[in-house]
C-alpha cells in the first residue's frame, strides 16, 4: 500500500504493508539509516523519532498508524532548536562511546526539553529512563541535557596548548688542529687516586693494636 508521510519537513512516498513497523520503512524503504534497531520490543529506545514532536518507538510503530503525523528522526532534528542545542550539548559533553544508541538518546532529550524546557533532576532520570546505554554513559548524558536546558554553562572549549621553545644550544667550537678537547669543552674532572703501592700512593699507617 502507498503511504505518503512527512519526514524531516518534506514528503516521502512508501509503498509497503500496513503492518510495517515504522523503523523498517525508515532504513529499508527510505535509506534513513539514523535510527537504529536495538531490541525490536521498544524496551530499549534506540529507535526513537517523533510524531508530532512526541517521542516513541519506531520499532512499535505500524506505519499505518502514522497518518498525516510529522515524523522527525535524527537526520532532521538539528534544524529544531531544542535539538540543535541539545546535539551541541552532547558535543561539548563528549557523551558519545560506540553511539549505538546516541541517535534514540537525543531524540528522547529533545522531546523532554521541548515539553519541559528546564527539569528536575529527577524529571530528566524519569524522561531517559526507556533510554538504554550500553557503554553507561548516563553521567554524561544527564550533564548535556542540563546544558542544552541552560541550567548549567557551557563547558569551557579547550584552548591551543601553549608551547615554550627549549633554550638554544651553546654554539659548537671546533677542536684545535690535530684533536684535542675544544676552547668550551668541560675540563677533565679530578685525576682517581692511585691504587696502594703505586708509586706516589700515599699508605695509611698501621695503628697499634688495631685489627
Amino acid at each position: 500500500m502507498a503511504y505518503t508521510l512527512t519526514i524531516n519537513g518534506k514528503t516521502l512516498k512508501a509503498d509497503v504493508d500496513p503492518d510495517m513497523p515504522l523503523l523498517w520503512v525508515l532504513r529499508d524503504s527510505l535509506d534513513l539509516k539514523g535510527t537504529k534497531y536495538g531490541c525490536g520490543i521498544g524496551a530499549c529506545g534506540a529507535c526513537t523519532v517523533h510524531l508530532d514532536g512526541v517521542a516513541v518507538r519506531s520499532c512499535q510503530t505500524k506505519v499505518s498508524a502514522v497518518g498525516a503525523k510529522a515524523i522527525t528522526t535524527i537526520e532532521g532534528v538539528g534544524a529544531h532548536p531544542v535539538g540543535a542545542k541539545v546535539q551541541k550539548a552532547w558535543i561539548d559533553h563528549d557523551v558519545v562511546q560506540c553511539g549505538y544508541c546516541q541517535a534514540g538518546q537525543i531524540m528522547s532529550a529533545t522531546a523532554l526539553l521541548t515539553k519541559t524546557p528546564q527539569p528536575t533532576d529527577a524529571q530528566i532520570t524519569s524522561g531517559m529512563a526507556g533510554n538504554i546505554c550500553r557503554c553507561a554513559t548516563y553521567i554524561r548524558i544527564k550533564a548535556a541535557i542540563a546544558q542544552a536546558a541552560g541550567l548549567t554553562p557551557p563547558l569551557a572549549q579547550p584552548t591551543e596548548p601553549v608551547i615554550i621553545p627549549a633554550p638554544p644550544l651553546p654554539p659548537h667550537t671546533p677542536g684545535p688542529p690535530g684533536g684535542g678537547l675544544p676552547a668550551n669543552a668541560m675540563p677533565p674532572g679530578p685525576a682517581a687516586p692511585a691504587a696502594a703501592g703505586a708509586p706516589g700512593a700515599r699508605v695509611r699507617p698501621q695503628t697499634e693494636g688495631a685489627l
